[in-house]
């Protein structure tokens, strides 16, 4: 199944960072400070939300984006990956897709002129709901030994559909660009929903299971 974001634009970026990666380990620098200090931008990006300052929450959430795939290569250049590592990086993942979300509807209900404000307070919390299932359907399915990657909107197409339009754009006349972006962040995390379901399903089938 198809993601938003191509492979070849995955294997461009990881080329370009692979200096970038190289130094933090000749450095000494572990993923788990890589992931505490992604957790704390992507913490600082909710509370921009909430306070109102959407261009520089865009940004922090891009920032942390970056930080969440550079632990994951310097553990294993650094031979460092971990079961905690790989623990924490996970929960810590869940708590700022949370966040995020909650600093949005936090915005949402309070900024003047928000011409959708219910619906787009709603909106946030079936994403909030729907990006969580998201992540648990892969950590259940991988926990009964099966692969479940599948899926339009894992996270790295999440933060790229929240950082860049809120960077560049804002929240938009009447709060407009912001709600359309929480809608269709969360329609592709429903959609993404349907897809491991359906991805599991099968595989249980072939396997008899």
């Amino acid at each position: 199944m198809a993601k938003l974001v191509p492979g070849v634009i995955e294997q461009g970026y990881l080329r370009a960072t692979a200096p970038l990666v190289g130094a933090l380990v000749r450095a000494g620098v572990t993923p788990n400070t890589i992931t505490t200090v992604g957790a704390v931008v992507i913490m600082a990006s909710a509370v921009a939300f909430g306070l109102g300052s959407i261009t520089l929450a865009g940004w922090l959430v891009l920032m942390s984006g970056l930080l969440d795939t550079l632990d994951g290569q310097v553990a294993r250049l650094g031979a460092k990956t971990t079961p905690f590592g790989a623990f924490y990086d996970s929960t810590l993942d869940r708590i700022g897709d949370g966040a995020c979300f909650i600093g949005i509807a936090a915005y949402l209900q309070h900024a003047p002129n928000i011409r959708w404000r219910e619906e787009a307070v709603i909106a946030c919390m079936v994403g909030i709901l729907a990006a969580l299932v998201v992540s648990y359907m892969r950590a259940r399915a991988e926990g009964l030994g099966m692969e479940c990657k599948v899926g339009v909107a894992q996270r790295a197409e999440r933060i790229l559909l929240l950082g860049l339009p809120a960077a560049f754009v804002g929240a938009g006349p009447e709060g407009l660009v912001l709600t359309a972006i929480v809608a269709v962040l969360t329609l592709l995390s429903i959609i993404t929903v349907g897809q491991r379901f359906v991805h599991v399903k099968r595989m249980t089938r072939a396997t008899g299971a």
